[in-house]
């Protein structure tokens, strides 16, 4: 299992034995995890069992005195990484406030196809979601929402580029389709136009956010699973 560091807090638990799904922090007001690739983070008309939101339910419902879950964000199911629930709903109010507000902070660490320019720094455009349930952008400023997307090298390799991400914006599969328009599918991404047949490679990294209760700054680091960092 792959590690999450942070900063020495209260309220840590165990990793939770189920699904590969790990819980970094939690106290009573908020949970975070570290989710593994493959893991839905809430239900579909497919699946609603094994999602990260129903194994979290599960878990602090067995608490004493039992609790309740809520979700404030989301990760793709092929993607890995951190996640932050709510433990009640002022608290997932005011998570939520801070994602939309940009105060929260979430970066990314991608493995792209192809050379990545060095003046490719930021991405900016107004994406909309067709029906077949992808993301593309539109000069249409009525259908699309803005959604900026920050970038940086990190890494080059002869057929690939390690790129670290930083969202300005939280659109659906918003550094999915911003790569690939720009020529960069990630690795894995079939449906963005990879190549590459393998598992995704995007982990969320870094979480950031204020303590919807203290107010205290919070930040949350994981590294990448094997299986991402074999990709390179």
């Amino acid at each position: 299992m792959r590690r999450a560091r942070r900063a020495p807090t209260a309220g840590t638990r165990a990793a939770l034995p189920a699904a590969g799904l790990a819980i970094v922090h939690e106290d009573e007001h908020v949970v975070v995890v570290d989710k593994p690739a493959g893991l839905l983070t809430i239900a579909t008309d497919r699946e609603r069992c094994r999602t990260a939101y129903a194994l979290l339910r599960d878990h602090v419902a067995r608490q004493r005195p039992a609790a309740r879950i809520f979700v404030v964000h989301r990760l793709d199911r092929e993607a890995s990484g951190l996640l932050v629930f709510a433990k009640s709903v002022p608290a997932k109010r005011a998570l939520q406030r801070q994602f939309h507000e940009r105060t929260a902070g979430r970066v990314y660490l991608a493995v792209v196809e192809g050379r990545v320019p060095d003046h490719l720094q930021t991405i900016r455009s107004r994406l909309v979601e067709s029906v077949a349930h992808k993301s593309h952008s539109t000069r249409d400023p009525r259908r699309g929402k803005l959604a900026v997307t920050h970038l940086r090298v990190l890494r080059r390799l002869p057929r690939a580029t390690v790129v670290e991400v930083r969202l300005a914006t939280g659109r659906k599969h918003q550094i999915r389709a911003h790569l690939a328009e720009n020529g960069h599918p990630i690795v894995g991404d079939r449906r963005y136009g990879a190549r590459a047949s393998r598992r995704l490679a995007l982990h969320a990294t870094r979480l950031t956010f204020l303590h919807p209760a203290t107010g205290a700054s919070q930040a949350f680091d994981s590294r990448p699973p094997p299986a991402f960092r074999a990709l390179r």
